[in-house]
């Protein structure tokens, strides 16, 4: 009886030991926070940011004809469905906007013919359709009443 207890006295010690170095592991790892002043700067903004709760609009199905190959017979389309990051009190204006965005995606997307679309990834289309928006919002001095825009659906026929 006495030696298993040693044994588990013996288990214990070593969980301990193990769960004691690990954990030193990871605060040796972790992270250091160098520069305070970045940190105290950034903390304002991640706040400020985490306060506004954020609101999803979605402009479904947005279909593009893509541009024939010249040895291509057959039409191919796009099909994408657009979710949009904004806030509660922009969420009515960015509603509003939807017809102007589908209009946007529509000249960015149609150049693509089947092979470039097939080619691009998810985030390579939010990039782009991002980069669209911001563009044609800074032409017409309009301040874009969401902050990103994302991919929920895509389908390329």
């Amino acid at each position: 009886m006495n030696s298993k207890v040693k044994l588990l006295a013996a288990f214990a010690a070593v969980a301990i030991l193990a769960a004691g170095a690990a954990g030193g592991a990871m605060w040796y790892l972790a992270p250091a926070q160098h520069g305070a002043g970045k940190a105290d700067a950034e903390a304002p903004k991640k706040a400020e940011a985490e306060k506004k709760p954020t609101k999803y609009v979605t402009l479904d199905k947005v279909i593009v004809m893509l541009r024939r190959a010249p040895n291509e017979a057959a039409a191919h389309y796009l099909s994408v469905d657009l979710v949009l990051a904004t806030t509660v009190e922009q969420e009515k204006e960015a509603k509003e906007h939807l017809p102007l965005l589908r209009s946007i995606v529509l000249s960015s997307l149609s150049p693509l013919t089947l092979s470039e679309a097939n080619a691009m990834t998810v985030d390579q289309y939010a990039a782009t359709l991002n980069k669209t928006f911001d563009a044609s919002y800074a032409k017409e001095n309009h301040i874009k009443p969401f902050s990103e825009v994302m991919i929920g659906k895509l389908i390329i026929e």
